[in-house]
């Protein structure tokens, strides 16, 4: 390898949002450095099954849904 291309590889603490820390190897901050998590497994809806934005209808209903009181009178 050559030299100095690489970043440090050091032990940081990585803090869950339910207060629960870990320790392991990152090159993120600096040796020591605390980690704290806005958002990880025991919080987000797509690892907790909570309520999922799920689209109603397709593209037309979202046409019809837009524009559905306009009309061509004649």
């Amino acid at each position: 390898m050559k030299a100095e291309t690489h970043p440090e590889y050091h032990t940081i603490t990585v803090k869950m949002t339910d207060g629960t820390e870990f320790q392991t190897r990152s090159t993120w901050g600096k040796e020591g450095d605390t980690l704290a998590l806005d958002i990880d497994p025991t919080s987000h809806p797509a690892w907790t099954g909570g309520r999922q934005q799920l689209q109603e209808g397709g593209r037309v209903a979202a046409f019809n849904k837009r524009f559905g009181g306009l009309s061509l009178k004649k």
